[in-house]
């Protein structure tokens, strides 16, 4: 019923489901929990900056680092200047990358506000400029991926890709979303649908992926080749997993609370180790844990205290004892409060 790979050049993606790149949180320590759990066909780095790529900026650098053993893995890559983001291709290349990614897609003020991202959608010229200057200086596959359009009055994506495609790019990705949805708007998948018809080479769609009901439907919907996932993944890095064992018509997998405090306790520390101060580990822990509690049981009593929380043995505290709790109440048990926590009576407002 639903595809199971599609090939990038002579790369087989399987499963056809691929983590999205995400600022500030597909970091190499993300990629890798998302690894150990499995169902990923495809990791792409957090998007790089060309400019402070080719200059050797140590932060870029490290944004394009990757495991030895994480194949197939994307490096993405943004900026408005052809050559400097074909030198940085180059370099990505040279890492050992399998694909080349360029970003079209990212609705930051701060990277638009440069002609980068998605504003790339509203100057297809320089947008072709710059695929043509990238495919040139690299051999290894080349992807982008795209929002459907800048805002909703020039939803262009089909024409782009179309461009892209003749241009040499072997697969493109495309969020329904335009740039000036950001986060938002109604969900509407005809661009996608429309590309995937158009193109020889294959299309990813992305886009509020966060179970297989969601992914089922992208399918079902566009007809695409492969489909993406994002903040789901934040939230429930086992969803690879399970929309695969559904895609393959099995049950999926159920994450009890134990399952779920051993990976997130374990990505803690991966995060501890790190990051060079606990200053920096807290801050990337509470924005985790903010994701991943969304949609658990009396997960915003885990969000305020964490929020509260002023060191990482704190943070971790209350982390082990949400799920004591958590798993009293997936047995039946009750919610009871904890009298003893100063941030209870916060939490039990949230």
């Amino acid at each position: 019923m639903f595809p199971s790979h599609y090939y990038v050049r002579d790369i087989r993606i399987e499963p056809n489901l691929v983590l999205a790149p995400m600022e500030g949180v597909t970091d190499l320590t993300f990629r890798r929990l998302v690894r150990q759990i499995g169902g990923t066909g495809l990791t792409v780095t957090e998007f790089v900056a060309s400019e402070g790529l080719r200059r050797g900026a140590a932060k870029m650098e490290e944004m394009a680092r990757f495991d030895p053993d994480e194949r197939p893995v994307a490096v993405q890559i943004y900026g408005r200047d052809p050559a400097a983001m074909a030198e940085a291709a180059k370099i990505v290349q040279d890492s050992g990358a399998g694909i080349c990614d360029i970003n079209m897609g990212c609705p930051s003020k701060k990277v638009c506000a440069h002609s980068g991202g998605s504003a790339l959608l509203k100057d297809p010229d320089l947008a072709k400029e710059i695929v043509r200057a990238v495919r040139a200086a690299i051999t290894i596959p080349l992807t982008v991926k795209m929002r459907s359009g800048f805002d909703a009055s020039n939803r262009n994506c089909p024409d782009v890709a179309w461009m892209c495609q003749e241009e040499g790019v072997e697969a493109i990705t495309i969020h329904w979303r335009t740039r000036a949805d950001l986060y938002s708007g109604t969900r509407a998948v005809d661009k996608i649908a429309e590309a995937k018809q158009r193109l020889r080479i294959p299309v990813v769609g992305n886009g509020d992926i966060v179970d297989f009901e969601s992914a089922a439907r992208m399918f079902r919907d566009t007809g695409v080749d492969g489909v993406m996932v994002g903040r789901g993944a934040v939230k429930n890095p086992w969803v690879f997993l399970q929309i695969g064992q559904q895609m393959r018509g099995e049950a999926p997998m159920v994450v009890t609370a134990d399952e779920k405090r051993r990976v997130l306790l374990g990505y803690f520390q991966s995060i501890r180790d790190a990051f060079r101060s606990d200053h920096g580990s807290l801050g990337r822990m509470k924005k985790i844990a903010n994701y991943f509690t969304h949609g658990l049981p009396h997960g915003s009593a885990l969000r305020v205290a964490f929020l509260h929380s002023q060191s990482i043995e704190e943070a971790v505290r209350h982390t082990e004892r949400y799920f004591e709790r958590l798993a009293v109440y997936e047995t039946g048990g009750g919610w009871e409060r904890d009298e003893t926590d100063p941030v209870e009576e916060i939490a039990a407002s949230a």
